[in-house]
């Protein structure tokens, strides 16, 4: 059996080991077995900690054909490809021939015998996946920080070697191409500081993208991109999927050389001897030395991509969570006062703003997600910069988030939706193209007067489906197709905002800081304490993915509750309102570790949202409902 070094090392070894000892077994399933191996390595103890990440060393630091992983989210599907999945192999002197596996690789040995009855064809699918949009700095330190690798730079990929022509590449290593690869662009000449450019998103969306912008949802992301090769059940795979894919690197030079190859002659090749124009070649065929291929050995799925929680489902680890939720209630408190001294010591808002952090769509009924909890927080201070303050306070807490400013320039260029590219045959990505549970902070203080252009009305609109239906439609042009999204969404306002929420809470300062900016910046500044944030951090994921159950005894009393309510001043409390009450009685049930309702959350929820309504006038929102 492989030792952990050699499977890590030279993953191929240990397939073409397994392929070799069970070709002539028809029925030997060899690569279940292959893939068997690695699921076992991955999955023992703290193994995966071994593997280094594409999230957290640089590319030219890793071994070609090695084995590591890469947290992402899929960003797009490109259409299945062939290739061989076995063929051989003849030796010019000896003319020997030697049967070998095709399998988890983009470029064949020499010598293919293209006529042998050996040679099988077999069918991959490939994902287009980036790091995932608006990842915390904690959180990818803390991901970081689990990794037991130390590297150094390959002696066989390194940033010199990046730098050469891919006409020297070749020179120095001609293996065949195992596949027809369509041409990438040339990245001839290029000098390294452009191509650390050409790793980072634009700073501004726009319809059109070139060849080697590397579609990052968020604008001014860094961080590699990658094409996963799949092999087996990708349809199980959804766009925005979070994954740690674990897969074989591939950064052959060979990949650019002949790409670059196909693009010179793509002008003259018969256009039915290809299936792919020359802009869809460049956009599926990038220059390894920017988007590396990976070909999947193993994947985790990501309910959350918090750092701080076992790998492991919750209900799978029993112990974590019995002993997070004994504490929960007292970390309540705490996360309490600091987020009302946040809030300028406005309590009720600070517990909204709770319930609100740790909501989460936990299933749909036919339209209607259920679980959401948009927040608009009205009443902010202009000053001092009190909003970009508290989005960096938010930004320590959650995994992934982002801040949006609502200036007439943002509304009216911004791409918020992803858009289908039929030049390029790809899916441009799109602001709202977002991850599970991404926090997603509207600045409207910064809503100047002025107009709304075409586009900006369509990406307010677009805003108002996310917050309402938790969907984002997705323009393919001649239709749009809805899919389903799950994006907190906290609105920052003077007044009441212009996009409808579930909850709308009028902010009233109980402190009035002279120096708005020194106040706020010492609430988030070093001197907070990790551990203490990081309890907050557990505490925050760990309330959004409880479950939670209401018998029906308790439904039939608060509907009898309802009807009493009702009596005494119909116009008092609507269906709409009873709803919502509903909705936070479960958030504070689970903000306090409870997986049930009690009558106690039920009449504390009562009070909270006399308190909040007593607080503004009544006022009707975009979607008609009072809140």
């Amino acid at each position: 059996m492989p030792c952990t070094h050699d499977w890590i090392e030279s993953p191929l070894s240990v397939v073409e080991e397994i392929f070799a000892s069970s070709h002539n077994n028809p029925d030997s399933r060899w690569e279940a077995k292959a893939a068997g191996f690695f699921k076992d390595q991955l999955t023992k103890d703290s193994t995966y900690t071994l593997v280094p990440s594409l999230n957290d060393v640089p590319l030219h630091y890793l071994k070609p054909n090695s084995l590591v992983k890469f947290r992402c989210l899929i960003q797009d599907m490109f259409d299945p490809e062939f290739y061989m999945g076995a063929y051989e192999t003849v030796d010019s002197s000896t003319k020997a021939k030697v049967l070998r596996c095709g399998k988890y690789k983009d470029v064949t040995e020499c010598g293919v015998d293209f006529n042998s009855p050996s040679i099988k064809t077999a069918e991959r699918q490939t994902f287009y996946c980036v790091p995932i949009p608006g990842e915390g700095p904690w959180a990818k330190d803390g991901y970081a920080s689990y990794s037991q690798v130390k590297v150094v730079p390959s002696t066989s990929y390194t940033p010199t070697r990046q730098k050469r022509s891919y006409e020297e590449d070749e020179e120095l290593n001609t293996p065949m191409q195992m596949e027809v690869v369509t041409g990438p662009p040339s990245d001839q000449n290029r000098s390294g500081d452009f191509k650390r450019q050409e790793t980072e998103a634009p700073s501004s969306q726009t319809v059109s993208a070139s060849p080697l912008d590397l579609n990052f949802p968020l604008p001014g992301e860094k961080g590699p991109s990658c094409l996963v090769k799949v092999y087996e059940d990708w349809d199980s795979y959804k766009l925005n999927d979070m994954i740690e894919v674990y897969g074989i690197l591939s950064v052959s030079p060979a990949l650019s050389a002949l790409a670059d190859k196909n693009e010179a002659s793509s002008s003259i090749l018969d256009p039915a001897e290809s299936a792919e124009t020359a802009e869809e070649q460049k956009v599926h065929s990038p220059p390894a030395s920017l988007v590396p291929r990976l070909h999947m050995l193993y994947t985790k799925r990501l309910p959350n991509n918090n750092p701080l929680l076992p790998s492991a489902r919750l209900e799978d680890n029993s112990n974590f969570l019995s002993s997070t939720l004994t504490d929960m209630a007292l970390v309540k408190v705490e996360l309490h006062a600091y987020l009302t001294q946040v809030l300028l010591g406005d309590a009720l808002a600070a517990e909204y703003l709770i319930l609100h952090l740790i909501s989460s769509v936990y299933t749909r009924r036919d339209v209607l997600p259920l679980g959401k909890f948009s927040l608009n927080l009205s009443g902010c201070p202009v000053v001092g910069s009190y909003t970009e303050h508290l989005y960096k306070i938010i930004q320590q807490l959650v995994p992934s988030s982002y801040y949006l400013s609502m200036n007439l320039q943002n509304m009216n260029q911004m791409r918020m939706v992803p858009k289908k590219d039929y030049v390029g045959n790809r899916l441009l990505s799109g602001i709202l193209q977002l991850a599970k549970n991404t926090a997603l902070f509207l600045d409207e203080t910064k809503l100047e007067q002025g107009q709304l252009d075409a586009t900006g009305v369509r990406n307010v609109t677009a805003l108002g489906n996310v917050i309402s239906w938790q969907k984002v439609e997705y323009d393919f042009n001649y239709h749009q197709m809805e899919f389903p999204c799950n994006i907190n969404v906290l609105t920052a306002s003077e007044g009441r905002s212009l996009l409808p929420s579930d909850c709308h809470i009028h902010l009233q300062p109980q402190v009035n800081p002279s120096n708005m900016e020194e106040y706020m910046s010492s609430i988030h500044g070093p001197q907070q304490v990790t551990s203490q944030l990081n309890k907050f951090r557990i505490y925050l994921t760990v309330a959004q993915m409880l479950d939670y159950s209401i018998s029906d005894e308790v439904i039939k009393s608060l509907e009898d509750d309802f009807v009493d309510m009702r009596k005494d001043d119909p116009q008092s409390m609507s269906a709409e309102d009873f709803h919502r009450m509903l909705v936070v009685s479960r958030l504070l049930s689970l903000s306090l570790g409870q997986t049930s309702l009690g009558r106690d959350s039920w009449q504390r929820v009562k009070h909270m949202e006399i308190l909040r309504k007593e607080r503004m006038p009544q006022q009707t929102c975009l979607n008609g409902n009072e809140q």
